[in-house]
């Protein structure tokens, strides 16, 4: 086992008091050239392959123009012109439903094979934030376990070809009087409460389902369960794309492809502060692209996911060949995190060429899992990240939630960082592994990290490589 002991953990912290803050930097000034047509050698090599296997959606050229099947844009119920579009898309084949310019109020839309939703410049959808209009109940994921829930705002089911795209504004609508207090208490909203009208009861009994092993067509969770549906979430689809659009106020996670294959996620705006509002969770996913994106979140800003517990052991697919490059993270829990819901596994994740900084981004890198939800990660390199301002730097952590409380260890190994750059953060490290299950082949190399008021932790860590990283401008070799 290599690690800081306690005692070195506790010194440094000890320093965090001598050590000088320096100005919040805005991400743009953060952001660094993309060198010349990066080198794919060793297992970078992998990410050229990844790439070339996703398939982009295949939609007809016809058009399905809003304003013709009824809808003025002036800010009224939409949602009739909506279900048009949708319908004629299906009976003809599928082609781009487009969305001029205008304000569009509507319930959920839930897109068919073939078909594009392409808002134009200037157009906005405002999801109407009346529970009620997202039933009947759909299948979903929700915190890692399948049910019959509310509908996602925006929504797929085994379709194949399936993309949201364009320069228009998808708000979800949910805020501090609608969605978000279902969460109960929550550091979002000031009025926020655990009395009342909560997710509480109806996710502990969640659970309960998903361990006993009840069949996902018996778990109805839609009216009066209070659990928040994401914004955007394709179920079981292949060949996905969602570019250019600006989402924002989403009642849950923001985007969020569940058991897809081949996705792209390319250069679109998340802009949701509410309690859980992770950027883009791809769950139990294969052949992912998320590219040249702006996360600016309440949660995580990127967060890799596989199911919870027994549930995603049951559906027991992971996620893998997954590349992220050219992204920018403000604020989240974390910028680039695997987990929590990690039971089926996470493997091959590339991330390169992205800038992290905020005053209220909490974590750079960040595994999270515990023995309740365990999960086999590995093979994840990241290269050429530059952090501005960060709490902590690189976190992978079995001790999160319920920790050492469960009999499926994590299985943690082979994670490389390469050329990461941090301006300032609180602690460099908190890694914590279990001593019967430690992590294995951590290796750091051409890192420096300027200003850290500690080192933190590293524990139960085995094959630790510290090659070239210096942190407050000293060389950092673990003992």
């Amino acid at each position: 086992m290599t690690g800081l002991n306690r005692r070195v953990f506790l010194q440094s912290l000890m320093a965090a008091a001598v050590v000088p803050a320096i100005p919040y930097l805005i991400p743009q000034a953060l952001a660094m050239s993309r060198p010349p047509q990066a080198q794919y050698s060793g297992p970078w090599r992998a990410v050229p392959e990844i790439l070339s296997s996703i398939k982009l959606p295949a939609i007809p050229a016809r058009d399905f123009n809003l304003r013709s099947l009824g809808a003025r844009g002036m800010g009224e119920d939409a949602s009739a012109a909506f279900a048009r579009a949708v319908e004629e898309c299906r009976s003809a084949g599928g082609g781009r439903i487009v969305v001029p310019a205008g304000k569009y109020r509507t319930g959920p839309i839930h897109l068919v094979s073939n078909t594009e939703l392409h808002l134009q410049e200037g157009a906005e959808i405002h999801f109407i934030p009346e529970p009620e209009r997202y039933l009947p109940e759909v299948k979903t994921r929700w915190e890692g376990l399948e049910l019959m829930g509310y509908s996602p705002l925006i929504y797929a089911y085994q379709c194949e070809n399936v993309a949201v795209t364009g320069k228009g504004l998808i708000d979800g609508g949910a805020d501090c009087d609608t969605w978000w207090p279902w969460k109960g208490k929550n550091g979002k909203c000031t009025q926020s409460s655990d009395d009342g009208v909560t997710q509480h009861a109806a996710r502990k009994a969640l659970m309960d389902d998903a361990e006993k092993g009840l069949p996902v067509a018996d778990r109805h969770y839609g009216e009066g369960a209070y659990l928040r549906p994401p914004l955007v979430q394709f179920y079981e689809c292949n060949n996905v794309l969602i570019e250019g659009v600006t989402l924002e106020n989403s009642p849950f996670w923001v985007i969020h492809p569940v058991l897809c294959e081949s996705v792209t996620v390319r250069g679109v705006t998340t802009r949701s502060h509410g309690p859980n509002s992770d950027g883009c969770d791809p769950e139990s996913c294969r052949n992912v692209l998320i590219e040249d994106c702006l996360f600016d979140n309440g949660d995580d800003c990127i967060a890799i996911k596989s199911g919870r517990n027994a549930d995603g052991r049951r559906v027991n697919v992971p996620t893998e060949n997954v590349v992220v490059r050219n992204c920018q993270m403000r604020d989240g829990h974390g910028g680039l995190v695997l987990g929590s819901e990690i039971s089926g596994g996470v493997r091959n994740v590339f991330l390169e060429d992205c800038v992290m900084s905020s005053p209220n981004l909490e974590r750079g890198l960040r595994i999270k899992t515990n023995a309740m939800r365990g999960g086999n990660i590995h093979d994840i390199y990241v290269r050429n990240l530059r952090i501005g301002q960060v709490r902590d730097v690189i976190v992978i952590n079995f001790f999160y939630e319920e920790g050492d409380q469960g009999d499926f260890d994590p299985n943690v190994y082979n994670i490389q960082v390469e050329n990461l750059v941090c301006d300032q953060a609180e602690r460099a490290f908190h890694i914590r592994g279990f001593a019967r299950a430690p992590i294995r082949g951590l290796q750091i190399s051409n890192s420096r990290i300027q200003r850290a008021g500690s080192l933190g932790v590293i524990e139960e860590v085995t094959g630790l490589t510290v090659d070239d990283v210096q942190i407050n401008g000293k060389a950092f070799q673990p003992s």
